[in-house]
């Protein structure tokens, strides 16, 4: 039987026939994947019968979303002319926003590995290809407006300074916690850094299969910058693939380029980078798009800000402390929470994405049983630390973040190891009334560098 060019919806008929225009046959089958972005897997039937399967990758629905895709589909096309692997490009698609490429062989995530040495081979191939990629002229980036960044500063912010600014026009509301790692940022970069090269941006993400990297992915964050934010990125990377020691990928990294790099620097890219996420992420949960999965997006924004906040810390020697967690108040609407998660329990489809965002409502049910039990408690206590950091207690929440962000505004790096604690603190104790709730991520740290 044809495939029906609507059968996910009349919106996406123009993507299907990119799909068949750029590949040069037609869809025999195409499967929309399970998670919050669109992206679709088809096989197309060519004219002598090979069946080729490609994927339909669709911009996010975060706005703003068709300046990345694009900028994804130019980089992979200048990156395949210089003889990089990574999937073959075949078309694009203005509305909706996107681009067919190849579904190339080979898994994700170096802990899929089927022994040591093919982990370390395929790191150090991962390093190579990364240097070389660094190596590359710039001249075809350029070509479709990619823009050099030479300052020390535009180097140190490098992809960032977008979304920083973007941050700070948009934001509705107090945010301590990125103005903070914002106001760091600023005052903490890397001097004398004039190096600048293609960088992926959100680096680390490739898929493998005998011991060597079969393609390089995800090109949505590359930009013309300071080579070193791809190793800092890796500390972001390797919280859900992970990249084994970050001290010896930083030595395989030095032995394919040749000289030694500053492991300070590096640093300051992991933090950097890691703020990126909280940036967008942040944005979005304070008016959240129907289509946002609440919960992932709230697990990234603590996440992604609370490690870099960590890794100040250790740059900067502060001690740090564990919060005390709240206790639990059992409220009249416990049992109504209890009754909303055995109707997710009993809820049965066959259809994955259906069943995905069914999980991603009971997550968010979760959590909202989570507040109710603990929420109060948990205020209650982070109103005692900011009593103790401001001397004097805010009435709520959001006298509490306003005066957060005026001390921060007003602080200058005088009272950094104060508000490195209590933040640190805040954000743990968000993350432990979330956990249950949470599919990934649940504790985990980015790694160090040894800085000897």
């Amino acid at each position: 039987m044809a495939f029906d060019l609507d059968s996910q919806g009349s919106e996406w008929r123009p993507a299907f026939e990119t799909v068949e225009s750029s590949v040069g046959g037609r869809i025999v089958s195409a499967e929309r994947e399970a998670r919050w972005r669109p992206v679709f897997w088809c096989e197309v039937e060519r004219p002598d019968g090979e069946i080729l399967p490609v994927c339909f990758r669709g911009g996010r629905i975060e706005q703003g979303a068709e300046n990345t895709i694009r900028n994804e589909y130019e980089c992979f096309r200048a990156l395949e002319k210089n003889g990089i692997p990574v999937p073959k490009i075949y078309g694009y698609c203005e509305k909706p926003v996107g681009f067919v490429m190849q579904k190339s062989p080979g898994r994700h995530d170096l802990a899929t590995a089927e022994s040591p040495e093919e982990f370390d081979a395929v790191r150090d191939h991962f390093i190579e290809i990364l240097a070389e990629i660094h190596s590359l002229p710039t001249d075809d980036f350029e070509a479709f407006g990619l823009a050099k960044l030479t300052t020390p500063r535009d180097l140190a912010l490098g992809d960032s300074a977008k979304g920083i600014a973007r941050f700070l026009e948009r934001k509705t509301r107090p945010d301590p916690i990125v103005e903070f790692l914002i106001d760091w940022c600023e005052r903490n970069v890397p001097e004398g850094r004039d190096e600048c090269s293609f960088v992926t941006g959100d680096s680390g993400q490739f898929i493998f299969e005998k011991s060597r990297v079969t393609a390089m992915l995800d090109m949505e964050l590359a930009y013309l910058g300071d080579p070193l934010a791809d190793l800092g990125g890796l500390f972001a990377r390797d919280l859900t693939e992970k990249m084994g020691d970050l001290d010896e990928v930083v030595d395989r990294y030095e032995a394919a380029i040749g000289h030694p790099v500053d492991r300070r620097t590096i640093l300051y890219h992991a933090i950097r980078f890691g703020l990126t996420t909280p940036l967008g992420t942040g944005l979005a949960l304070a008016n959240p798009h129907v289509a946002v999965e609440y919960v992932q997006y709230l697990t990234w924004y603590l996440v992604y800000s609370r490690c870099p906040l960590e890794l100040i810390a250790h740059l900067e020697g502060f001690e740090l402390e564990e919060p005390i967690m709240p206790s639990e108040m059992v409220s009249p609407y416990a049992v109504a929470n209890d009754s909303l998660q055995q109707k997710f329990a009993a809820f049965e489809t066959k259809d994955e994405f259906q069943a995905y965002e069914a999980d991603s409502l009971r997550r968010l049910a979760l959590l909202v049983r989570q507040a109710d039990r603990y929420g109060t408690d948990l205020l209650a206590k982070d109103l005692d630390d900011v009593e103790e950091l401001l001397g004097e207690r805010p009435k709520t929440w959001q006298e509490r973040d306003q005066a957060l962000s005026a001390l921060v505004l007003a602080n200058r790096g005088e009272r950094d190891a104060e508000l490195v604690r209590y933040l640190i603190r805040r954000q743990k104790r968000e993350e432990w009334l979330l956990a249950p709730a949470q599919r990934d991520l649940v504790g985990v740290k980015m790694q160090t560098l040894r800085l000897d």
